[in-house]
């Protein structure tokens, strides 16, 4: 009679597990894909995702600097969530301005960045000085492009959150999946031994006829 190989106890719940990372991985995937086709939805999103965060970490860092009124804390703790406050309100006021300027301070970053990196790379000449330099002129690609189409560059935030989403769902999904194959092969292994462990028991008790 064959023996079920299905996996149980703690073996069952790190299937569970893992088909829950897998499920999510799918979510963020069908996200990512919707992003990329629409790319304005998606930076509008992203940019109002963004204000709400501010806003709801100045109000707690408000509420924070209340408790700890009469230390030192106080005032900057008061500062700081006041700018959060502020910087939030902006950011869902003015999602479209907001990401335009985003957009030219990723650009920024990535000028600078792949300059660092050419004139790193010529300086120094270590073992990965091609590698460098291939980063390096792809950042300033980047930097360029999107100036370029500035201030329609907008639409960058969106894209690099979907391409965020999309890669963050197929790890997710490269997790789940192959952490269910490795659970379902340790359990048929155990399973295995155990029958064959069984099997051989049987004889070891069985007592010597006399001849």
């Amino acid at each position: 009679m064959a023996r079920s190989t299905k996996p149980k106890g703690e073996a069952a719940k790190l299937q569970r597990g893992f088909g829950l990372l897998a499920a999510l991985g799918v979510l963020l995937v069908i996200g990512g894909v919707i992003g990329l086709l629409y790319t304005a939805f998606a930076t509008l999103t992203t940019m109002l995702l963004f204000g709400w965060l501010l806003l709801a970490g100045g109000l707690v860092g408000l509420l924070h600097a209340v408790q700890a009124r009469g230390t030192n804390f106080f005032w900057l703790g008061v500062v700081v969530a006041a700018l959060n406050i502020a910087a939030g309100v902006v950011v869902i006021r003015r999602p479209e301005a907001t990401a335009e300027a985003l957009a030219m301070f990723g650009a920024l970053l990535f000028l600078t960045g792949g300059l660092f990196r050419l004139a790193g790379s010529l300086v120094v000449r270590g073992p990965q000085m091609g590698w460098t330099l291939l980063q390096g002129a792809f950042d300033l690609f980047l930097g360029i492009l999107v100036l370029s189409v500035w201030p329609s560059s907008r639409y960058v935030m969106g894209t690099l959150f979907s391409l965020a989403l999309l890669f963050d769902g197929l790890g997710l999904l490269a997790t789940g999946f192959g952490g269910r194959r490795i659970v379902g092969m340790v359990s048929e292994r155990v399973a295995g031994e155990g029958g064959t462990g069984h099997a051989s028991g049987k004889g070891d008790g069985k007592p010597v006829q006399p001849e």
